[in-house]
C-alpha cells in the first residue's frame, strides 16, 4: 500500500522537527518535505508533489492561506489541512473558501490528528465537532445575506464599520481590531457580519476586496 506523502510548512523549526517525528513513525505516512513560509510551500508543493501538507497559518513573507489559494489553483488534487494555534471564526471560514480540507489546532492530540489526516486524505473534512459547529453556524448566518452585491449598488457603511473594515483589510484578527478600536471581541464579530450582509460576500478577504474597488475604505 502507498504511504501518505506529506509536505510541513511552518516557520517554527521545533514544531517542525516534533510533527516529522510523530508523522514519519506512522507506517502509512512519509515526510517528503518541509517549508518555512507559504512561498516555499508553493515551491516545495510543485517539486515534490505531496499528497497531503499541514499548513500553518501566520508565516512571513506568504501565509498559509494565500499559498493555501495558489496551490490548490494549480494543484486542486492536493490536500491541505491548516495546523494552527488560531481559533478564530473568520480564519477558520477563509481556510475552507481557500480549499483547506481540514482545519485542526495545535492543541489537538496526536492520535486524533492522525486519524483526521487520514480521513482528510479520503476526502472527509478534518474538523473537530466544535469548529464543524461553528462552521455550520456561519453557513446559516450567510444564507441570510442574499444575492450578490450588483457592480453599480450602492453600499453605505457606518464610520464604525469602514474601520473594522479597514483594519482588517490589513489583515487584523478580530481581537487585534477590538484592542485597536477598545472594543469588545463580540462587538468587532457583530460589526464583521453587519459589514458581510451590506456587502453580500461570505468572507472578510472578499469583503476587503470589494471595499477596496468600490473606495469604501
Amino acid at each position: 500500500m502507498a504511504r501518505i506523502r506529506v509536505l510541513l510548512a511552518d516557520d517554527h523549526t521545533l514544531f517542525r522537527e516534533g510533527m516529522a517525528a510523530i508523522i514519519a513513525a506512522q507506517p502509512d505516512f512519509e515526510i517528503v518535505g518541509e517549508a518555512s513560509d507559504g512561498l516555499e510551500a508553493l515551491v516545495k508543493a510543485r517539486q515534490l508533489a505531496p499528497d497531503l501538507i499541514l499548513m500553518d497559518i501566520t508565516m512571513p513573507g506568504c501565509d498559509g492561506l494565500e499559498a493555501t489559494r495558489r496551490i490548490k489553483r494549480e494543484m486542486p488534487a492536493t490536500t491541505i489541512v491548516i495546523l494552527t494555534v488560531r481559533d478564530e471564526d473568520d480564519k477558520l471560514f477563509e481556510a475552507i473558501r481557500s480549499g483547506a480540507q481540514g482545519y485542526l489546532l495545535k492543541s489537538i492530540r496526536s492520535y486524533d490528528m492522525l486519524d483526521m489526516l487520514r480521513r482528510a486524505v479520503q476526502g472527509e473534512a478534518a474538523l473537530t465537532p466544535a469548529l464543524a459547529g461553528r462552521m455550520l453556524e456561519e453557513f446559516r448566518c450567510l444564507s441570510q445575506y442574499g444575492p450578490d452585491l450588483a457592480e453599480g449598488e450602492a453600499v453605505t457603511l457606518t464610520p464604525r464599520e469602514q474601520e473594522v473594515l479597514s483594519l482588517a483589510a490589513e489583515g487584523k484578527a478580530d481581537k487585534e481590531i477590538a484592542e485597536a478600536l477598545v472594543l469588545s471581541p463580540h462587538t468587532v464579530k457583530s460589526h464583521m457580519r453587519n459589514i458581510l450582509a451590506k456587502l453580500h460576500v461570505s468572507s472578510r478577504y472578499e469583503a476587503a476586496q470589494l471595499a477596496r474597488r468600490r473606495g469604501l475604505t
